[in-house]
């Protein structure tokens, strides 16, 4: 007898169609995948400068794609 495991549904959304570059993808998707993350957070995980944290985190929420709480970036519902 072999047992095989169900594959559940993805639980990270497609990313929206509004995000042109690849580094708005990237911190979305990292956003979405952490559930939230902090802007020194995101530059320590994916290796980028804060200035470009910074003006991503800015576009994203300019889009109402993300939003802050707190001192978090998450994706915005």
């Amino acid at each position: 007898m072999s047992s095989q495991k169900q594959r559940s549904e993805p639980r990270i959304e497609p990313i929206p169609d509004e995000l042109d570059s690849a580094q708005a993808k990237l911190v979305y998707l990292c956003l979405e995948a952490t559930g939230g993350a902090t802007a020194d957070d995101l530059g320590d995980l994916l290796a980028m400068k804060q200035l470009s944290i910074l003006s991503l985190l800015n576009t994203l929420s300019s889009e109402d794609l993300i939003e802050r709480r707190g001192e978090e970036y998450v994706v915005a519902n």
